[in-house]
């Protein structure tokens, strides 16, 4: 899977879509990095209340990888309303 973030809001789909890919439950997804099942919902619904560390924790238990690239100057600039 590849997809492109231009909000916060995206990647907590993404989050979403791979616990369940992997056929998770919010519990057991939580239990394997060391959260509880409420703060990984919260991840979920809000992730910019993700850190840098519960965040590589789940990409790695998910078996997803960051990467970052610039974008293309034809690309517009996401409003602040977008964050």
């Amino acid at each position: 899977m590849k997809r492109t973030l231009i909000n916060p809001h995206q990647l907590g789909q993404i989050l979403r879509t791979a616990r369940r890919a992997k056929g998770l439950s919010q519990a057991q997804a939580a239990s394997r990095v060391g959260l509880s099942q409420s703060r990984l919902s919260a991840m979920e619904l809000d992730p910019g209340s993700v850190t840098s560390e519960q965040l590589f924790a789940l990409l790695a238990m998910y078996g997803l990888e960051l990467s970052v690239q610039t974008r293309p100057a034809s690309t517009a600039t996401p409003s602040p309303e977008d964050w």
